[in-house]
């Protein structure tokens, strides 16, 4: 069995929204790059970071996002 991907569930709900990175990475006030090494699993979201993609992507349970709970 494959491993998931880190933050699929939040690339998913990118998608639902029609929400690129470039344009949730400026919406978070972040670069492009640093926001898909977040999103690869090579860096941590920030709290304030996951507050602002909480808000922009309208999130309804931020803990099964970005803590696979």
């Amino acid at each position: 069995m494959m491993k998931e991907k880190p933050y699929a569930k939040l690339r998913g709900r990118m998608a639902e929204k029609g929400i690129s990175q470039e344009r949730l990475a400026k919406a978070i006030g972040i670069s492009k790059t640093a926001l898909s090494m977040k999103l690869s699993g090579e860096r941590e979201f920030r709290s304030k970071e996951m507050e602002c993609i909480y808000k922009v992507l309208e999130l309804e349970d931020v803990q099964s996002y970005f803590f696979g709970c």
